[in-house]
């Protein structure tokens, strides 16, 4: 039996054994005792996870491939669970897990941030993303390409670009390259900080990304008394995760007194 790729899924089937065994080679497998594999497809990734000294689980929705697994990866039993995104983590895991991957470039955004809303639960991630999506992710400031992802990752987690995959590994060969990348949680929470608001600065700074941050935080309501800080005559762009924690601190500390012409 095989199982046919579908493109409303965004599969896109890796056929080398040299890569997917580099992939699961490059988790740590440190601190956890399980890992959770999303859509593995015909189990590329999924036969070497097998022979690690861990609990693999894998998060599959096409049932062609579930049926596939059961057959062929009778020591799955009863761990192939249901749709990552829609997933309660804390029914199934009662420990920390690691995250693996060649995920369906449709979704890839969305699984970074699934997993950061659970990071107390996932210490390490290894994935495969569209070459473009792995850049901003570990992107740096001062990059056009460094964003939201990249500030709201790197704030909980190093990321680390460990390397790129032609695209005629794949079946079907999608249209563009992709990469692997690596992410290691080196926190939990901003101490003393606001998720929330940390959240709503960095958004409202680079989706007016052209504009300084006195601009682009005005629907906001900046506080008066940091109308002085010179972070606000920056873009978003230039400044450092470590940056947007602090101006994150400090919003907090004077936000009782806010603009009066705050937008409604």
């Amino acid at each position: 039996m095989k199982v046919r790729p579908k493109k409303h899924l965004g599969q896109h089937f890796l056929t080398d054994c040299n890569i997917a065994s580099r992939i699961v080679d490059s988790l740590t497998y440190q601190g956890y005792s399980s890992v959770l594999e999303i859509g593995p497809g015909m189990g590329v990734l999924t036969q070497f996870l097998l022979q690690k000294k861990c609990t693999v689980f894998v998060a599959e929705i096409d049932s062609e491939s579930v049926e596939y697994l059961q057959v062929n990866y009778p020591l799955l039993n009863d761990r192939i669970i249901g749709d990552f995104l829609k997933l309660n983590f804390q029914d199934i895991f009662k420990e920390e897990f690691a995250v693996i991957g060649n995920f369906p470039y449709n979704i890839s955004s969305q699984i970074v941030f699934k997993i950061l809303e659970n990071r107390h639960q996932i210490p390490e991630m290894t994935g495969m993303f569209q070459k473009e999506v792995a850049e901003r992710i570990v992107a740096k400031k001062g990059s056009k390409i460094y964003g939201i992802l990249s500030v709201l990752t790197q704030a909980y987690y190093q990321a680390e670009y460990l390397f790129t995959v032609h695209e005629k590994v794949f079946v079907p060969p999608p249209k563009v390259k992709s990469a692997v990348i690596r992410l290691q949680r080196y926190r939990e929470d901003l101490e003393g900080i606001d998720d929330r608001l940390f959240v709503k600065i960095v958004k409202a700074g680079f989706n007016q990304r052209r504009k300084t941050l006195r601009n682009a935080l005005k629907t906001l309501g900046i506080p008066v008394s940091l109308e002085s800080y010179e972070f606000l005559s920056f873009r978003a762009e230039q400044l450092s995760v470590q940056d947007f924690i602090e101006i994150t601190r400090l919003w907090k500390e004077n936000q009782t007194d806010i603009y009066i012409n705050k937008k409604p």
